[in-house]
């Protein structure tokens, strides 16, 4: 906390300058004077809010914009969604406009219906055989291999091999949206 307050002056004088005031301009604007607004720049005064609320007035920000913000967890903290052969698990937040998952594919699941849907997809194979059937193409790819695709053409996925495939499957907001939710929810 203390550092923290610390790096208000500096915040403060980039702020002041970036509106192209002086030392003195803010000051008298504030009713204050140049030196305590110097010694407030340089750390050499304590900031409190009576020598803040008016500076930030002036400068037309809020108190928030001289302190940094609490960051915020960077963990992904979501359910896994198991559906339909499937076992997805979110990589990205829920409001975020790319969504990310790493979607096993369970060996032995019926070969799911082509579907469309607006979007498109980018998909990378982590473990194991994909089965893509895009329109008319029925692809097999392996380990290290990658696809793109808009998703208004008809496609499906499936394990090939016997054995479970492990995709990083990456989606567009309409994309994400029919991959992951169920008409139920």
């Amino acid at each position: 906390m203390h550092e923290e307050l610390d790096r208000v002056g500096t915040r403060l004088r980039a702020v002041r300058r970036a509106r192209g005031l002086t030392l003195e301009e803010l000051a008298h604007g504030c009713d204050m004077s140049t030196s305590t607004l110097s010694r407030l720049e340089s750390g050499k005064r304590q900031a409190t809010l009576e020598l803040l609320l008016p500076l930030t007035r002036r400068l037309g920000i809020r108190l928030d914009d001289l302190v940094d913000p609490v960051p915020a967890d960077p963990r992904v903290r979501r359910p896994i969604i198991r559906r339909d052969g499937m076992i997805i698990a979110p990589l990205a937040p829920e409001h975020s406009p790319i969504s990310t998952y790493k979607i096993t594919y369970t060996a032995g699941a019926a070969d799911p219906p082509l579907k469309t849907h607006d979007g498109f997809e980018w998909l990378y194979v982590l473990h194991g055989k994909l089965r893509l059937r895009l329109g008319e193409q029925d692809l097999i790819l392996h380990r290290g291999e990658a696809a793109e695709f808009d998703t208004r053409t008809p496609h499906a996925m499936s394990a090939a091999g016997g054995r479970p495939a492990q995709v990083i499957s990456i989606f567009n907001d309409a994309g994400a949206r029919m991959h992951t939710h169920t008409a139920l929810e």
